[in-house]
């Protein structure tokens, strides 16, 4: 959304299906803390404002950052100390309006969320009474817990959170947002979200595209509300399905939110012109729900192989580049909300044609598919020019010279986290992360509520009894600072969950499937161990071998992640990054404090358990 999507006099009629690649590109401002008169010390305000997210829809009320949307980019050197004022400067109530409509099983039972409009759904008038109450978390950031956006210190209007961040990290891209407790759902959707890039020596002796030829692309989903003729309003609508109520609690559950149209850098499927030669784009999910498949695709729906590589992911540079062909070996991008992807693109080779970037499903690139929930695949188009220009890039053979995979010891500290299945015994009808702690043999009953056995790929049986599994409940993991942790994450369920650990940078280390059939909802535990399937694995790709702090965990998967907690003291958080499951309650808090001070608490001294 931003003014050069605007257009002189009035829009033109609103539809429900915009012209698609009709407006240009929006690329946030940058702020440089530190370089050319800025200080290191910044006060960005939030507010109110009215933005074009189409040239043929009335405009959109957001709210954002510096009266941008999304909000400018924040560039930083590495070791560059900064501090930020984060002023609410939003006085007016939510511009979203939430509904949620009947969920029908069946053959198109999404549909009804990948339409504009109501659907006669009555507005959720708590949501409609929300104030401006915001927090805003560094997304990545390596730093206290103080400064970390704790979900429960949001401000309101006319308070200052009052944050400092090191920057002592290698070139990354990092991104804010909203994650106040509750609602990070509608603040994020309201348009609270911007780029945060970390420079460093490394990434400048690549001689990487720069300047106006390195763009981020934050892309995100959304809907509109319409009028009473069925025309767009350009009102920004979180509509939902709703599930029913919980047998357990009588609490309605409600579905993720997904939407038709998509957004990039706050327009609506944008173009965006661009030279015959090499480009860097800083991409980033900042979607409540989606999952982007991405592929680039030629005028005629047709594959563009060998255009675009992967160097980098969300805790840096990759060691080296991968190529993304978009053919049989590996025909689509994907990325999980929270997730960015460092991408270079070159359009040497399409000259004076458009290329476009499409999110795929099951239907051939390009095509509608709304019975997957994907009734618009479109996402931006580029215009390449027809003249050749002088490009001396080509991307190096090595990106990173200090990357070194991490290697876990037997002595190192392993814990385990369980994510269920909507409908576990006392889960309120959503999933839920439970920590869990192994048990002596013969020290708890099996089967029991909360108690999973689960054998490992060594053929070694385990039985772990849970010991929180909500938000409030005591707090479990504690965090030796300097320690290398490895945590394994077992998805119990039939849904991908991105799970998001605050503070530090891990690295994927194994994804195994898993038969958890012997789990059973009503007791809540298992009746026969959760196995791993050894003679399925599961390869981890080249694209996931960097550092990261999003995860994707798909059903039916024991995913291992390792890494070491230094760069801050205090409380964090880990939680899915599907807002909606994040705001209902799949967050737990860690603490990370001096060893020394560890040593000396009353927490019981934490379980080691393999795999």
């Amino acid at each position: 959304m931003s003014e050069t999507a605007t257009v002189t006099g009035q829009p033109r009629t609103p539809a429900a299906v915009p012209t698609p690649h009709l407006d240009p590109l929006f690329v946030p401002p940058v702020l440089r803390p530190g370089e050319q008169g800025v200080g290191t010390e910044l006060e960005i305000q939030l507010r109110e404002a009215l933005k074009t997210v189409h040239s043929e829809l009335p405009p959109t009320l957001v709210w954002c950052y510096e009266g941008q949307f999304p909000g400018p980019t924040i560039e930083v050197r590495r070791g560059r100390r900064i501090r930020v004022a984060w002023t609410n400067g939003i006085a007016g109530r939510m511009p979203v309006t939430a509904v949620e409509v009947p969920f029908v099983p069946g053959t198109g039972a999404v549909q009804a969320t990948t339409r504009p409009g109501r659907e006669g759904a009555t507005p959720v008038r708590a949501v409609a009474g929300l104030p401006a109450w915001t927090v805003t978390h560094v997304h990545g950031a390596v730093t206290g817990g103080g400064n970390d956006g704790w979900t429960e210190n949001a401000v309101p209007y006319r308070d200052t959170q009052l944050a400092e961040y090191p920057n002592a990290h290698r070139a990354t891209a990092w991104w804010y947002h909203d994650h106040a407790m509750n609602i990070t759902r509608w603040n994020v959707f309201a348009g609270l979200a911007g780029m945060y890039l970390v420079r460093d020596d490394e990434e400048d002796a690549l001689g990487l595209p720069s300047g106006p030829y390195e763009i981020p692309l934050i892309v995100a989903d959304r809907n509109f509300d319409t009028d009473e003729h069925g025309r767009l309003t350009g009102d920004l609508l979180h509509k939902t399905l709703d599930q029913g109520p919980d047998p357990e609690t009588g609490r309605h559950v409600t579905f993720p939110f997904t939407g038709p149209y998509t957004l990039v850098n706050g327009v609506l499927w944008p173009h965006l012109d661009v030279e015959p030669r090499w480009y860097r784009f800083r991409l980033l999910n900042a979607s409540n729900a989606r999952t982007y498949d991405l592929a680039l695709i030629d005028e005629h729906d047709r594959l563009l192989p060998g255009a675009v590589q992967q160097i980098g992911s969300d805790g840096g540079l990759l060691p080296h580049p991968v190529p993304v062909d978009f053919g049989p070996g590996r025909p689509r991008l994907t990325v999980a909300p929270a997730e960015r992807l460092d991408l270079l693109v070159d359009f040497r080779a399409l000259r004076g044609t458009r290329p476009r970037l499409v999110n795929v499903a099951t239907a051939p690139p390009g095509r509608p598919d709304p019975v997957n929930d994907l009734p618009f695949p479109q996402v931006m188009e580029f215009r390449v020019g027809k003249e050749a220009v002088a490009d001396p890039f080509r991307p190096p053979r090595v990106l990173s010279p200090s990357f070194r995979r991490v290697e876990v010891g037997e002595h190192d500290r392993r814990r385990l986290v369980v994510i269920t299945e909507p409908g576990t015994k006392g889960g309120g009808g959503h999933p839920e992360l439970w920590e869990m702690e192994e048990a002596a043999d013969g020290s708890v009953p099996v089967p029991s509520d909360g108690v999973v056995q689960l054998r490992g790929k060594d053929g070694a049986l385990r039985t772990y009894r849970r010991t929180a599994r909500a938000f409030d409940d005591a707090l479990g993991f504690t965090v030796a600072h300097g320690d290398l942790e490895a945590w394994d994450l077992l998805n119990i369920s039939r849904f991908t969950h991105p799970v998001h650990i605050h503070l530090a940078d891990f690295q994927l280390l194994a994804r195994q499937p898993v038969d958890s059939a012997g789990f059973d909802l009503a007791l809540g535990g298992t009746r026969a161990p959760v196995t791993v399937d050894t003679a399925r694995p599961v390869p981890v790709g080249p694209e996931e071998q960097g550092w990261k702090d999003v995860f994707r965990v798909p059903g039916g998967q024991l995913v291992t992640v390792a890494g070491r907690f230094t760069g801050g003291h205090g409380r964090f958080v880990y939680h899915c990054h599907l807002l909606e499951h994040e705001d209902l309650g799949m967050m737990r808090p860690f603490v990370v404090m001096p060893p020394e001070v560890l040593a000396l608490g009353h927490h019981a001294p934490g379980q080691h358990h393999g795999h």
